[in-house]
């Protein structure tokens, strides 16, 4: 059934143009938008600032660098590797195994080393990145996902997209990849979208493409049941990548390692606009009680400011 722009409106959901102007353009200096665009920068920043990333193995800018490619990959059975400008998962590839001189996809394709140098090599070129400029290829070490997300993503690995306003978290959705999405976490591919609770985490609506779910298509996982330990720690690293980035409006998408505990994985200064479907709510109410609050609430730091926004928001 098809909603009318004005019943949108009186729902508080921010449309395209709205999110473009009154949020990106006017939250996010242009001049800072590199910080987040290019995922190596972006992990040198956070590593600058404290915040916990996946272990960087190797950075490959030149095409001469993939002569060495094979003896950078060897030490490893897992990692993944992303196109650093790159923006939608397109150009990431995760190996999940080695067997014998072949590296396992999660899907259980096998590569050998020269279709991985190919795929390297077309990230190098540019195939992947925005604007189709050079780019670099980031190696990271595999995210080993937290037992109790087991079930909930097939052939990858769930982040949890969180929203920050003025260096508030906003909004939340757990994203979880599917066959469809080739193990890739983003929605238009076919990924699932869970809405989460700011106050605590808990779920309260699930989507993909834009219809709302109760199991996971190919696991069949109950998503109303997942539970999210560490809810607030997790919002604090989101809270503080505001800071490093001084972006007023911005998506940070977290994973959750079983060994090593949450970890920024990306910032986004154009984050999409379906996780208001995912909780079934509208952003533009929730970015006036901000914009509402006191001056010197916007001074305090990333702890006072996820504990106001768990006290403010459901």
């Amino acid at each position: 059934m098809l909603i009318s722009p004005r019943r949108l409106r009186e729902a508080g959901v921010v449309g395209m143009n709205e999110r473009n102007i009154n949020l990106i353009a006017e939250r996010n200096p242009r001049h800072l938008y590199p910080l987040v665009d290019d995922k190596l920068r972006t992990k040198l920043l956070a590593a600058k600032h404290g915040l916990a990333t996946p272990k960087l193995l190797v950075a490959l800018r030149q095409q001469h660098d993939l002569q060495n490619l094979s003896a950078h990959l060897e030490p490893h059975d897992g990692f993944a590797i992303k196109p650093s400008k790159g923006s939608g998962g397109k150009g990431i590839l995760v190996i999940a195994a080695r067997r014998e001189e072949y590296f396992i996809k999660a899907n259980g394709q096998e590569l050998a080393i020269d279709e991985i140098r190919r795929h390297v090599s077309n990230i190098l070129s540019g195939l992947f990145s925005l604007g189709g400029t050079p780019d670099a290829a980031i190696v990271e070490q595999l995210i080993v996902p937290d037992a109790a997300f087991r079930d909930l993503s097939v052939e990858g690995v769930p982040d949890i997209r969180v929203i920050v306003y003025r260096g508030f978290p906003l909004m939340a959705m757990m994203r979880l990849s599917t066959r469809e999405s080739d193990g890739k976490a983003n929605l238009h591919q076919g990924a699932i979208g869970l809405g989460l609770t700011i106050s605590d985490g808990r779920p309260v609506n699930a989507i993909q493409h834009n219809v709302c779910v109760q199991e996971h298509p190919d696991s069949g996982a109950d998503l109303m049941s997942v539970r999210i330990e560490n809810w607030i720690n997790l919002l604090e690293i989101a809270a503080r990548s505001a800071d490093v980035t001084g972006l007023g409006y911005l998506g940070a998408d977290i994973v959750v390692d079983r060994h090593h505990g949450p970890l920024l994985l990306e910032l986004n200064a154009r984050p999409g606009l379906a996780i208001q479907l995912a909780n079934k709510i509208g952003l533009a109410p929730r970015v006036r009680a901000i914009d509402d609050l006191s001056p010197r609430r916007f001074r305090e730091s990333p702890e006072a400011r996820v504990a106001r926004a768990v006290s403010m928001f459901e």
